[in-house]
């Protein structure tokens, strides 16, 4: 199977400027997803998708392929990792280079290592009727026993009828909850074609 690695890395972050080339241990951030990718033996190719010429420049130097730079209007606050790499995919397909896996790999999730990528490669490969792997760990807490407020009132989120009181019951009788942790994201290509949907 034809797998490319696929990194996304827009400027104009407004909570941490330029973070995604903030240094780290002396090598810019996004420098450290692409210094993975290269060590994986089951990535063929390294992509930046991003809208900016110096973290373009930055991707290229440390060995990422930066083909094109990304529409403004699929780098902006609101756009989806979809949009990008849809757009990615719309871009190798017109040159007869589609891949048939991308491994996404997030910028803010710098510290990795390849033989955990490639072993996530590895197991995707063999499980022909999933449609994508995403890494996740536990929440420290279930996401049972936390809160939303709707109309100024807060409202348990694992309650059925939205009860405050349910959130007290001991962390044991919930069940455990996880968060996507932007380690690794093992997509396949033909389930975004079909669905427009990454997961």
């Amino acid at each position: 199977m034809t797998v490319f690695a696929l990194i996304g890395a827009r400027a104009g972050s407004k909570g941490v400027p330029d973070k995604n080339i903030y240094p780290l241990v002396g090598h810019p951030l996004l420098a450290w997803s692409v210094a993975c990718a290269r060590r994986c033996g089951l990535v063929d190719r390294v992509l930046l998708s991003t809208d900016s010429e110096e973290y373009a420049e930055v991707g290229l130097r440390y060995g990422a392929e930066v083909p094109f730079l990304r529409p403004a209007e699929l780098a902006a606050d609101h756009s989806l990792d979809t949009d990008f790499v849809i757009h990615t995919l719309d871009w190798l397909a017109e040159r007869g280079e589609e891949p048939e896996l991308v491994v996404h790999l997030r910028p803010t999730t710098p510290l990795r290592r390849p033989e955990v990528v490639d072993r996530a490669v590895a197991e995707f490969q063999g499980l022909e009727s999933l449609t994508a792997m995403r890494s996740v760990h536990e929440m420290s807490e279930s996401a049972y026993k936390t809160f939303e407020i709707v109309d100024g009132l807060l409202r348990g989120v694992g309650s059925s009828d939205g009860s405050v009181e349910a959130t007290n019951a001991p962390r044991q009788q919930f069940p455990g909850t996880y968060v996507g942790n932007g380690y690794v994201d093992v997509l396949r290509t033909s389930f975004i074609r079909s669905s427009g949907m990454l997961h």
